[in-house]
């Protein structure tokens, strides 16, 4: 892992790898946003509604895992003063504060028809918008 904290071989590997990643990404997310939102069956308690937890629940756990990365990347740089952690708690950031704020929108789009209210106060709900003003 030594290698990969010099930013200019970092660099050389990221730059080789990030043409077909993209690609990849782009191919699955256009093959898999039809099949989630137009193909799959309605549930027989949530009906309709359940297409939104496939952008939700996604979207939610990618908030919590960049959280993850940003503490991770920021106990590098207090730890081991290395400028490449620094980078990955800044850049991590605005992708955080986009996922927690679509998790947080798409699950008031569901609770609106599950729960009759488009915000309830408990610990899951309150805990992520806290998130988001961390972020």
């Amino acid at each position: 892992m030594h290698r990969f904290a010099n930013p200019t071989q970092f660099m050389r590997i990221a730059n080789a790898i990030y043409p077909w990643a993209a690609g990849l990404s782009l191919i699955l997310f256009l093959v898999g946003l039809p099949i989630a939102l137009v193909t799959s069956p309605p549930d027989y308690q949530q009906s309709e509604t359940v297409r939104i937890m496939y952008v939700h629940v996604p979207s939610a756990w990618l908030a919590l895992m960049i959280y993850g990365f940003m503490a991770g990347g920021s106990a590098a740089f207090l730890i081991w003063r290395h400028p490449m952690a620094n980078l990955v708690a800044r850049a991590s950031a605005p992708m955080g504060a986009v996922f927690t704020g679509v998790a947080l929108v798409t699950g008031m789009l569901w609770g609106q028809p599950m729960w009759g209210t488009i915000w309830v106060w408990d610990a899951r709900l309150t805990s992520f918008l806290i998130l988001f003003f961390l972020y």
